[in-house]
This record gives C-alpha cells, sequence and structure tokens, in this order.
C-alpha cells in the first residue's frame, strides 16, 4: 500500500473534518440551532470510536475504498 493513498481510515477522518466545519459554518452563518448538527458528528464519532460501527465507513466501503487499521 503506497503511504498516500486514499484508505477507508483516512475517508472517513476527511468526511467528518468536512462535517464538522461544514456545520459550524451553518451555525454561524445561517442559524444557531446548526450546532446540533455538531453534536451529531461529535456523538456519531465518540461512538464509533467505542463500537467500531460506522454509518459512514460502511457507505464508504461499498463505494469501493480499501481498508485501513481502524475500519
Amino acid at each position: 500500500m503506497r503511504r498516500n493513498e486514499m484508505t477507508l481510515d483516512r475517508a472517513v477522518l476527511a468526511f467528518a473534518g468536512v462535517m464538522v466545519l461544514l456545520s459550524v459554518l451553518l451555525t454561524v452563518f445561517v442559524h444557531p440551532m446548526w450546532v446540533w448538527f455538531t453534536v451529531f458528528v461529535g456523538a456519531n464519532m465518540l461512538q464509533s470510536a467505542f463500537t467500531g460501527f460506522c454509518p459512514a465507513a460502511m457507505i464508504f466501503k461499498a463505494i469501493g475504498f480499501k481498508p485501513g487499521n481502524a475500519f
């Protein structure tokens, strides 16, 4: 495996980062209630760390991303 290859783990982390940044932008520029989207993303990341269940990882795996170390 090449070091800079986009694996499932990296795709999930990139997606989570984009969702956090998007939710912050929506909270600041659209409506303060979008903060709940940030809470949802953070809670999903936390439960994924303990359970190993990640809906985004399942979708990326179905798309064809190669497995990494975590998922």
